[in-house]
């Protein structure tokens, strides 16, 4: 039997021992060192982190800022309601995900299963509206217009209804005072988005996920004063969600008021003129068509000529703001989106574009002095104007003989026009310009203002368009493949204009400077852009910038930060220039193309200018716009498919101002029974407490109408019974027969040929 020496391990068990122990002692080194690191080095940061994991915010929202007319009537404000919510991520928790409860809830509240479910479901690019576009984290609301005893029922039987809340909120309004709308100047809220949260969480006004935000409108224009900020208080709460403790507190912080240039009354009688005008419209014959006028469209700007300041501005159809409260239905986003809507979202006022027919001669008279024409020089007025072997009418084969430009204004004279725009053409080089061509014409256009915004106070306004060689460059570039492909040079109409575009469209034709000299072809305006035209031409030569919001007032009233009137430029006309035409402009009214329509007017007490224009759109009927100005305002409307300028609006205007001067029916004038004799200038009283002091209004907008726009001068609502509106000595009377009606002299109807297209805009 061997003996094994008892002389302790070996030596392999001994470095075995000796590695196990150096690994154990590296890791109480490191675990050593990387509790050092949590609790010493980094222990503060960890403490917050996790005391913050212990604290939960609750919301309190802002009360937004009301939106005020220039008297201090609401046009948009706040009611408590009862707001129905759900919380959608507590219903992706139940088995169904929520949908056995919204069926029960609908049940409730006496609404389509299939409205709930699309309320709560999240807007994405697959999911069409009405969906939910704010945070899926937060309350979702159902609607606003619970009763208590709903409320109740839900409280009530909260088991049945987990996620559900029933809670009284402030919520937006539009009161409508005297039962106008202002829908488009308004616009309207809806929920903030993650992706809006995160693009202004470092910036100085971040959003909370509870917020509402302007998307149209002043709403949107002014959405940082109106919106406030919201209050938020922390509490600290044990694991089991336990308040232990209040941790701090921010109060909420009321929005600010504006206070607006709009007069409710006379946004009132615009709204109602614009909507009567239309409806009138379409019970009048157009003999070019041989159907009634469809008079689909329209919109009328009021604003003070020597600030800038709109009185009123509708648009035409419109729709009740109040719909997008509490979330819109499928059934209201359809009548506001849909193909057969007419897109009454669209303010019209800013964002409608037409050709502005004769309303443009304004413009071509000051670019015809600008290029060396005297303005009381004789100018041919034809009966036509012949070019190439293609004739361009005066309208019925017109003929006044040499006249002035003044003259060429007050009889809407076609020719006139044509042969001054296509002198100065020639003159460029033609159809192969010169390198450096004068256009005076196109310049002019510009220097008046249009083919840029005008920078009123509201997103989303268009530019309109100036149709000179740059456009018809870039436009024939963009466009130049489509017209080859489908121009055919014994095609129709529309081919025939595609196959001339596709071989030379990016030239200025003959043709081309013909048309535009009066407003038509490929030129586009919008209402305020010719509304800021005209009141330069009232108040001197100034073009303000037109603007809607007046004044900012902070909710304690004590901060006041007023929006000055500023301008952005002047006419590019002499004084002597604008003074002439001044002069012919009050002649449209009085013995011109608008005569008939203000026949009686007190013109020798308030002095009135005008000048109408019928354009004319490729495949549908011809548009009415009516441009006007006193000294102290400028109202111009404009109504698609509706026939002539004066004949289609005339009498709406002429009531317009009649509501705000106090004009009787028999040409005086009543102080007592206007409206806004003079423009407003002082602000609404601010009450001691911060509000607006706001006087009362009548809910009956025929009330008012009774006192001071009824009390216009009764026209007819016809057609003039022969084309001219008026002869050189004199307005014609009016028709009043039941045949089908001819239209007035700024009606024009050509025939189409090369270089003489109607506009496709």
């Amino acid at each position: 039997m061997t003996n094994i020496p008892e002389t302790g391990r070996t030596p392999r068990v001994q470095t075995r021992l000796v590695v196990i122990q150096i690994l154990v002692l590296s890791l109480l080194g490191t675990l050593g060192g990387r509790l050092w690191y949590l609790q010493v080095r980094e222990g503060a940061h960890y403490q917050k982190q996790a005391s913050g994991n212990h604290v939960q915010q609750v919301v309190q929202p802002a009360v937004r800022g009301s939106i005020l007319d220039a008297r201090g009537v609401p046009l948009a404000d706040n009611e408590t309601r009862l707001v129905v919510s759900a919380s959608r991520t507590d219903l992706l928790k139940q088995k169904d995900d929520g949908k056995a409860v919204l069926t029960k809830l609908a049940g409730v509240l006496g609404m389509d299963v299939t409205d709930v479910m699309q309320k709560v479901r999240l807007c994405d690019a697959k999911t069409p509206q009405p969906c939910w576009n704010g945070s899926p984290y937060q309350p979702i609301p159902i609607t606003d217009e619970a009763t208590s005893k709903q409320a109740l029922q839900i409280h009530e039987r909260a088991e049945d209804f987990p996620g559900i809340t029933a809670e009284p909120a402030a919520v937006r309004r539009y009161p409508g005072p005297g039962k106008s709308n202002t829908a488009q100047v308004l616009g309207y809220l809806s929920p903030v988005t993650d992706d809006e949260i995160q693009r202004a969480k470092d910036s100085d006004s971040p959003y909370l996920r509870s917020d509402m935000v302007g998307r149209s409108g002043l709403e949107r224009q002014y959405d940082r004063e109106l919106r406030g900020k919201a209050g938020v208080t922390r509490y600290e709460v044990d694991n089991l969600g336990r308040v232990i403790g209040k941790a701090e507190s921010d109060a909420a912080e009321p929005g600010s008021s504006l206070v607006t240039s709009i007069d409710s009354r006379v946004q009132r009688i615009a709204e109602h003129e614009l909507d009567k005008a239309m409806k009138t419209a379409r019970t009048q014959w157009d003999r070019n068509t041989n159907r009634n006028y469809k008079a689909d469209s329209g919109a009328v700007v009021v604003m003070e000529a020597r600030t800038g300041r709109i009185v009123a501005m509708a648009s035409a159809p419109t729709y009740d703001p109040n719909v997008w409260i509490g979330g819109i239905s499928a059934k209201d986003y359809k009548a506001l989106t849909g193909k057969d809507s007419d897109y009454p979202l669209l303010n019209r006022a800013i964002q409608g574009q037409s050709a502005p027919g004769s309303t443009f001669k304004v413009v071509s008279t000051a670019a015809a002095v600008e290029a060396g024409y005297d303005f009381n020089g004789n100018y041919p007025c034809t009966s036509s104007y012949s070019v190439g072997g293609q004739v361009f009418n005066n309208f019925e084969g017109e003929s006044f003989g040499p006249i002035s430009l003044g003259r060429a204004l007050e009889v809407s004279c076609d020719t006139v026009y044509y042969y001054l725009s296509d002198n100065e053409w020639k003159k460029d080089g033609g159809i192969n310009p010169k390198k450096k061509p004068k256009d005076y014409f196109y310049k002019t256009a510009h220097q008046f203002g249009l083919g840029k915004e005008t920078g009123i106070d509201l997103p989303n306004e268009v530019t309109g368009r100036v149709p000179d060689r740059e456009w018809k460059q870039r436009y024939w570039e963009a466009n130049k493949d489509g017209w080859c492909k489908t121009g055919k040079k014994d095609g129709s109409y529309v081919e025939r204009i595609a196959y001339e575009n596709c071989l030379e469209g990016n030239k200025l034709r003959e043709g081309d400077s013909i048309n535009y000299s009066i407003g038509q072809g490929d030129t586009l305006v919008t209402p305020v852009q010719m509304a800021v035209i005209y009141g330069a031409i009232s108040n001197g030569g100034t073009m303000y910038t037109p603007t809607i919001g007046k004044a900012v007032v902070s909710p304690d009233g004590k901060h006041i930060t007023e929006i000055k009137p500023r301008s952005h430029g002047k006419l590019p006309v002499t004084k002597a220039t604008r003074n002439m035409m001044d002069q012919a402009l009050a002649g449209v009214a009085t013995r011109g193309t608008a005569a008939w329509k203000f026949s009686g007017w007190p013109q020798d007490r308030i002095p009135l200018h005008a000048k109408t224009g019928t354009a004319e759109v490729y495949g549908k009927q011809t548009t009415s716009w009516l441009t006007t100005y006193t000294k102290d305002y400028t109202v111009v409307m404009t109504i698609a498919q509706a026939g002539t300028g004066s004949g289609a609006s005339g009498e709406a205007v002429r009531n317009i101002y009649s509501a705000m001067y106090g004009v009787q029916a028999d040409g005086s004038v009543d102080n007592k029974k206007a409206l806004l004799p003079t423009p407003q200038k002082s602000l609404p009283k601010i009450q001691p407490d911060g509000s607006v002091f706001a006087p009362k209004i009548s809910d009956d907008p025929a009330e008012d109408r009774e006192k001071a726009a009824q009390q216009a001068t009764q026209q007819p609502t016809g057609q003039p019974s022969r084309p001219g509106d008026a002869t050189p000595d004199g307005p014609q009377t009016p028709a009043t027969t039941t045949t089908p009606p001819t239209g007035n002299r700024d009606t024009r109807r050509r025939p189409r040929r090369r270089g003489s297209r109607r506009t496709t805009a």
